[in-house]
């Protein structure tokens, strides 16, 4: 595959899809889809249409249930009643990143997807995990007492 070959596309906050061109100006994408027939079709025409494309077939019930739903972070925090920079603080996240993702200039990562789905799900819980993680109690010791006897102890080098 060459780079003649290769489309790259930037995704605008306001949902409009731009191409990028090999200078980096922007172009939007020419839009041929010819919607009256789209919304013509019934439901059946387009089950076989898209059957018959061999490049993209339809996901089956098996594939969909193993997809992961990517959360939406903005209506998660709107469901919570809070600003953008409540969410962040009260959940650990940079308020940058919250803002990124919410005017989709960035795709969340999958760990950060299962974080967020959490947080939506259980809110209160990732709370309290957070509580406790952050307590001076939660945190190590370096009582000596605790350690393995196999486990040797680093000697001081003397001045």
């Amino acid at each position: 595959m060459s780079d003649e070959n290769i489309v790259r596309a930037r995704l605008k906050p306001d949902g409009t899809i731009w191409q990028v061109m090999q200078d980096g100006s922007l172009q939007p994408f020419e839009n041929r889809t010819d919607w009256e027939r789209l919304d013509a079709m019934t439901d059946e025409e387009i089950e076989t249409a898209a059957l018959s494309d061999p490049d993209n077939p339809p996901l089956t019930d098996e594939e969909l249930a193993r997809m992961m739903r990517v959360p939406n972070v903005q209506e998660i925090r709107e469901r919570l009643g809070l600003t953008v920079e409540e969410f962040a603080d009260r959940y650990a996240l940079d308020r940058w990143q919250v803002r990124r993702w919410e005017s989709r200039e960035e795709f969340v990562s999958p760990d950060l997807a299962l974080y967020l789905m959490m947080i939506d799900i259980h809110p209160e819980a990732v709370i309290d995990a957070i509580r406790v993680y952050r307590s001076p109690r939660a945190m190590p010791t370096a009582d000596a007492s605790q350690e393995p006897e196999s486990m040797p102890r680093k000697k001081r080098k003397s001045a």
